[in-house]
């Protein structure tokens, strides 16, 4: 097998000018290739009057045409690697100890799934509830103003990334292939195929349920356990080792190898581990609003006349400024055609994040418009990050009015410094609501100074980003966890063997793709422990 990459063409070729592309880059005639299949497609839109499609293609070619084409040397053709994943362990039909998951996240997901394909039988401890039981919670805080401190957005079974866009793309390094495990997997349990293929692949909440629910059935098929409900309330160590977990009902649970896989706002947990010796450190992550436009104009600003293409679907962005007081400024966790959500995980504060569905199809985009902070701007030891977190959610929680509605402004009246009385075109999908007003005291000053700044500068990259009517709405504050739990290189824990932090809470991923993914390598390396190998 070969690997084509670079092949552009027309976004609306037919279908017959992808064949007639491989065919003219390796020069061989139509009866040589055997077959082919489309391993990437992604668009390069920097003119928007000729948007072209690239694509990457695994091709089959004859015998006698693979020896030509392999001897020779063609610009952006080399051997197809090898994705097939392949399981580094078996566990051994005397199991003494079944290794512990705590958190059912898409790093918890992934690392249970691993080893129930070993043969371990994992035993998965979630805090919160099933994906249904933790959907219909949600609803609760979203039309009701009710939150569930136990089953939210943050906490319960698909982790954070279950209410979100879905996205299965990410910028890390993948030389073993694992995100094509992530994929197939996702695939068999119901996500439709383009995910496979496309450049920026993602799902959408409603369809994650679904899938979520599948690969727990697998899980336990094949002989792990899933608790829910199930709080890990502290942790037994002896002389630098894992020797078990208390749970909050009470029971005491023997292990020795446990993955931690609990999310970037399992503070209390957080808060334990550290009282406990687990080495913990304070590390940098970003802080801000959500910015809403019209779904419509980031179409037309990002494709021009070939808005609304099928092919393109929604438009998104990435933008980034470099502010005179030091600041960098980001889009973050775009959301095309998705909704603001309430993303707290505590009583008396305000959290949003971004969540989009399969489709796409709401009015609005949404953004994390985030300024990078570092421990320098929040001083206290390893935890400190949390408090300064805490001190900004409840301003939002007090300026919002007490009662989960948000605190917002239009853009325009926040970059010339005035409150907002009333919306425009644009409407803010937050619910229960948004209440408008002055944000200038819902972020430290530096951070309202760089992002006054950022908007008219980032109107130039996107056209109508500082449309007057767009609506931030307030505050972004989980952008990533605040703390990092060290591992070293055998991924457990610098001083508790036996520990393996895992995923975004122990800041070794951001995203549901790179956490599967680290899921995926931790898995592994807890086998290669409990075998010896």
């Amino acid at each position: 097998m070969l690997r084509l990459t670079e092949l552009k063409l027309p976004l609306d070729h037919p279908e017959e000018a992808l064949r007639a592309a491989i065919l003219q880059r390796l020069g061989v005639d139509d009866s040589d290739l055997v077959g082919f299949t489309v391993h990437k497609r992604s668009y390069d839109a920097r003119k928007r009057s000729a948007i072209l499609l690239i694509y990457t293609v695994d091709v089959e070619l004859r015998e006698a045409a693979d020896a030509v084409v392999t001897g020779q040397s063609i610009a952006h053709v080399a051997p197809s690697p090898d994705m097939r994943y392949r399981f580094v362990a078996s566990a051994p039909t005397t199991l003494k100890s079944r290794p512990v998951v705590i958190g059912f996240g898409p790093c918890g997901l992934f690392a249970a799934l691993i080893l129930a394909q070993m043969g371990f039988r994992p035993i998965v401890l979630e805090r919160g509830k099933a994906v249904r039981e933790r959907t219909r919670d949600t609803f609760g805080l979203w039309r009701q103003a009710v939150l569930d401190p136990e089953s939210n957005v943050q906490f319960g079974e698909g982790g954070a990334g279950t209410f979100s866009d879905g996205k299965l793309w990410s910028q890390i390094k993948d030389p073993h292939h694992y995100g094509r495990k992530v994929l197939e997997e996702f695939v068999l349990a119901g996500a439709p195929e383009e995910i496979l293929y496309v450049s920026k692949p993602h799902i959408g909440t409603f369809r994650l349920v679904s899938m979520i629910e599948k690969m727990r059935a697998t899980i336990e098929s094949l002989g792990g356990e899933i608790r829910f409900g199930a709080r890990v309330e502290d942790v037994r160590i002896v002389d630098g080792r894992m020797r078990g977990l208390v749970l909050k009902d009470g029971e005491e649970l023997p292990c020795e190898h446990v993955v931690l896989a609990i999310g970037h706002s399992a503070r209390d947990t957080f808060q334990m581990l550290h009282e406990r010796g687990v080495y913990v450190e304070a590390k940098p992550f970003s802080i801000g609003f959500r910015i809403e436009h019209p779904q419509s104009m980031i179409d037309h600003a990002r494709f021009g006349p070939f808005a609304g293409h099928p092919l393109l679907g929604a438009a998104d962005y990435r933008l980034v400024h470099h502010a005179r007081n030091g600041r960098g400024v980001y889009s973050f966790c775009m959301c095309p055609g998705g909704t603001v959500v309430a993303a707290t995980s505590e009583p008396g504060q305000v959290v949003t994040n971004g969540m989009s569905q399969y489709s796409r199809n709401e009015r609005n985009a949404n953004a994390g418009l985030v300024v990078g902070i570092s421990p320098a701007d929040y001083p206290g030891g390893p935890l400190a990050g949390i408090a300064f977190q805490r001190h900004w959610e409840r301003q939002a929680f007090k300026l919002g009015g007490g009662d989960y509605w948000a605190p917002g402004q239009l853009v325009g009246d926040f970059v010339r410094g005035r409150p907002s009385k009333a919306f425009g075109d644009v409407h803010p999908s937050y619910t229960p609501g948004v209440r408008l007003g002055d944000l200038s005291a819902a972020l430290p000053d530096y951070a309202i100074a760089a992002i006054r700044e950022a908007i008219p500068a980032l109107d130039r990259q996107l056209k109508g980003f500082a449309m007057h009517d767009a609506v931030l709405t307030g505050v972004e504050t989980r952008t990533s966890s605040p703390i990092r739990i060290t591992r070293g290189a055998d991924y457990q824990s610098i001083n508790t063997r036996g520990l393996y932090p895992a995923g975004e809470g122990a800041s070794y991923a951001g995203g549901i793709y790179s956490a599967a993914i680290d899921g995926i390598e931790v898995a592994q390396a807890l086998a290669l422990a409990m075998t010896g190998e």
